[in-house]
């Protein structure tokens, strides 16, 4: 009986099927030490069974690129939706306070009373306008943002990211502060002058000409997002409401807040504090169809990828359905020496869900290390195959984005191991309805 339950007939292979017999009567209680035996058994490789055990490693194979690669995209989906957020709205306001009617002549006391507001952060009035800017080496359009220097060095999307030169005494030395990239660009450093022209000039007898002037460059910021970092160029206030036109007066003032995600409750306190007709626009309004896009990509790559486990799932079930068929004599031997139907389907669901229960810390494992250590493997792929991987002039960002969402990554985890477990319960089940006496009819 031992050598039917075995299939070799080795003293330590006997020895193992008398220890199933003798604990078979005591031990009917659910995963008892004998289902876990039986179980770690039949997940060794034999040499009748190397097509089953292949099957197997397959199916560890696939759950463990699975998780791996759910948990790589999700971080870096949620690392580029943060860091696009941060450095869009690092630069950009939350709440866009435009004037209705009247320009903004009273901009400082709108600026104050917004700033008193809970929930607002910062509270800034500002110009902006579009010129030609020409250096050393060419030219290119620009964006044009005059600022006060205390507003300046609060935005801690500028102020904390100056790379070359100073913002102090902004106010009064007449200069400008420019992007690291546009600075490469026209070949500008420090003290050299850059030239900004506008359409909107003068005023003469044969119509507005346009107006140009240099101004010595100050500072030099890095905001680690390219296409900013080579149109924006920041004047003092003052001298940007003499360049445009509008002495006295800011084209907006641009409110920030604590929580950008509930932005639409502060509109009305808002409107309420500007004590005056104004129009509002939110970073969603401006930002709407490239955070939709965004986001649909995400959930779309996440429903792609989750066939990954259902592929290694099936797997599972195929090298279950095989080993249940390799094994209908033992599962009826089992079944005679006292086994009953619950044991036998245990067994098997010990077998298929330790692949997928494995499978799936593997993954968990590797994909953090993979997430932790992306920049310096793109860095390692770019050294070997001579490239560049990640060109941010492209992408925008200087870096790959990692953001590791804890409830994302659980999720994922937890839902790799149900889909294991489902897909090992049938075959375990079939096993367990196996009759005895079909099975021993031809042995």
């Amino acid at each position: 009986m031992a050598d039917s339950l075995v299939q070799t007939g080795s003293q330590a292979d006997s020895e193992n099927a008398y220890a199933v017999r003798d604990s078979l009567p005591g031990s009917t209680r659910p995963f008892a030490r004998f289902e876990w035996m039986l179980a770690r058994r039949y997940l060794g490789s034999r040499r009748k069974e190397t097509f089953i055990s292949v099957i197997s490693i397959i199916s560890f194979v696939g759950i463990m690129l699975g998780v791996m690669t759910l948990i790589i995209v999700m971080a870096v989906m949620n690392g580029f939706r943060t860091e696009l957020l941060d450095r869009i709205l690092g630069i950009n306001g939350h709440l866009i306070v435009q004037p209705v009617h009247a320009e903004f002549t009273d901009y400082d006391d709108v600026a104050r009373r917004l700033e008193a507001l809970k929930g607002i952060t910062l509270a800034l009035p500002l110009i902006e306008g579009e010129v030609l800017a020409s250096g050393g080496q060419g030219g290119n359009g620009a964006r044009v943002r005059g600022m006060r220097e205390a507003d300046l060095k609060r935005l801690p999307a500028v102020g904390d990211k100056i790379v070359d030169g100073t913002l102090d005494g902004f106010d009064t030395d007449e200069g400008v502060a420019i992007g690291i990239n546009m600075a490469n660009n026209l070949g500008l450093g420090i003290g050299d002058a850059i030239t900004l022209i506008t359409p909107n000039g003068n005023q003469t007898a044969f119509g507005v000409s346009p107006r140009v002037k240099a101004y010595p460059v100050t500072a030099i910021f890095k905001m680690g997002m390219s296409e900013y970092d080579n149109i924006f160029v920041f004047m003092p206030l003052e001298e940007a409401q003499l360049y445009f036109n509008k002495e006295g007066t800011v084209s907006v003032i641009e409110a920030f807040v604590e929580d950008p995600d509930q932005v639409g409750e502060m509109r009305q306190p808002v409107e309420a504090a500007s004590e005056r007709p104004v129009l509002l626009t939110d970073w969603r309004q401006r930002n709407i169809t490239f955070f939709q896009a965004l986001e649909v990509e995400r959930n779309v790559m996440f429903l792609i990828l989750t066939l990954i486990l259902l592929v290694a799932a099936l797997n599972i079930v195929s090298g279950l359905f095989m080993l249940v068929k390799d094994k209908g004599s033992d599962i009826a031997i089992l079944r005679t020496m006292g086994a009953t139907r619950g044991a036998v389907m245990r067994i098997f669901l010990i077998t298929g869900s330790s692949i997928g229960i494995f499978g799936t810390l593997a993954g968990f494992a590797l994909g953090l290390v993979f997430c932790l250590n992306i920049n310096g493997i793109k860095d390692f792929i770019s050294w070997v195959s001579g490239t560049n991987v990640w060109d941010p002039t492209v992408r925008f960002l200087t870096e790959i984005p990692i953001k590791i969402d804890a409830g994302e990554t659980v999720m994922v985890v937890a839902m790799a191991m149900i889909l294991s477990l489902v897909a090992t319960w049938f075959p375990a089940w079939r096993a367990a309805r196996l009759d005895p006496v079909e099975a021993l009819r031809y042995e």
